[in-house]
């Protein structure tokens, strides 16, 4: 018998897992999930590809809801652009264009609307990504909360430089920098909790500073995702599951501000379940590791860390152990239930 569907249901962790592919994947028969030679359903990536003439075409589609709509580090309209180019990067891709559709509640501030445009197109011009087109709609009062910005973003890889999420056995695991950053902060505000005199912020920033990175690691850059609802535990267990591998992380490796932690203790939260919208995860193959974070540092990622490997699969398959500071293991589950509501 249907249920009724939750707030659990769009935090981005298992409930979201299972909701899709009940109500969707699974209804879509296998010649279909994808197109044109490229990547499609069959692989539930950041994006999708359609190949054309020898490279792909990358298109990625999200929709942005946060409350707090304004935070420490940005507001909706930079989240929506930014997060909309992260997922082409995740895929190797150039980010070339964006459309847009913004639907707000009738009574909305006009001058806030203003503010958070003009944080929209502070990012598009900043990293010279066309907007082509889009769609602007009012809705009455109380139809929905403040306003939702829908993003399509496209991007061009070559053959050799699309990356798909398929981490390989001997694979080291790889993050940018800190991790649950802005997670925290929008977990604190909807908390009720003063940043006043606090340093942290959300972590907001493109990521097309990977692409060079990227290219020059061609072939051994085997799955890359930015870590935003359900945070680093959610990647590495899309991961497992995918490969049926296990993926070790180790906890003393990850980077996690301290400040961050205490919040998500404070309520309870696991951090690594906390999302972050300028950081990525990365499967590098282990021959390059030591060159890649070399590169990644370089390049201004400097917190750069690897913090795992994964496995071959004896018994248990599609899981990731964690290793605690003190040595001891434990399985670290996909998050579950409201982890943070309306965070992206």
């Amino acid at each position: 018998m249907a249920g009724k569907v939750t707030l659990a249901h769009g935090a981005g962790g298992r409930e979201t897992g299972e909701i899709v592919d009940r109500l969707i994947v699974r209804k879509v028969p296998e010649e279909l999930k994808r197109a044109m030679n490229g990547v499609g359903l069959d692989v539930l990536d950041d994006g999708a590809s359609l190949s054309i003439g020898g490279a792909h075409l990358v298109v990625s589609v999200d929709s942005y809801t946060v409350k707090p709509i304004s935070f420490p580090g940005g507001n909706i309209g930079t989240l929506a652009a930014t997060g909309t180019i992260n997922d082409v990067v995740m895929m190797g891709a150039r980010p070339v264009a964006m459309l847009d559709s913004i639907v707000v509640e009738e009574g909305f501030d006009e001058q806030l609307l203003n503010e958070i445009i003009n944080s929209f197109m502070e990012v598009v011009k900043g990293e010279k990504v066309a907007l082509i087109g889009g769609d602007f709609k009012v809705m009455p009062k109380g139809s929905v909360d403040g306003i939702v910005i829908s993003t399509t973003g496209l991007g061009i890889a070559e053959e050799d430089e699309l990356i798909v999420d398929r981490v390989r056995e001997g694979d080291r695991i790889v993050v940018t920098g800190h991790l649950g950053d802005h997670g925290a902060v929008i977990l604190a505000l909807q908390q009720g909790i003063s940043l006043d005199s606090s340093s942290l912020k959300s972590d907001l920033r493109p990521l097309t500073g990977l692409l060079d990175v990227f290219k020059k690691f061609k072939g051994k850059v085997h799955a890359a995702r930015d870590p935003t609802r359900g945070g680093l535990a959610m990647v590495l267990n899309d991961w497992a599951k995918q490969s049926g591998n296990i993926i070790v992380v180790d906890g003393s490796k990850i980077p996690v501000r301290e400040q961050v932690s205490s919040y998500a203790g404070m309520l309870g939260i696991d951090p690594l379940f906390l999302a972050s919208e300028g950081q990525a995860v990365i499967a590098v193959d282990s021959s390059v590791c030591d060159d890649f974070l070399d590169e990644l540092k370089k390049s201004g990622f400097q917190d750069s860390s690897e913090i795992g490997e994964v496995r071959k699969a004896e018994r248990f398959k599609g899981i990731v152990l964690y290793k605690s500071e003190v040595g001891g293991h434990r399985i670290l589950e996909p998050p579950s239930g409201e982890i943070v509501p309306r965070i992206c």
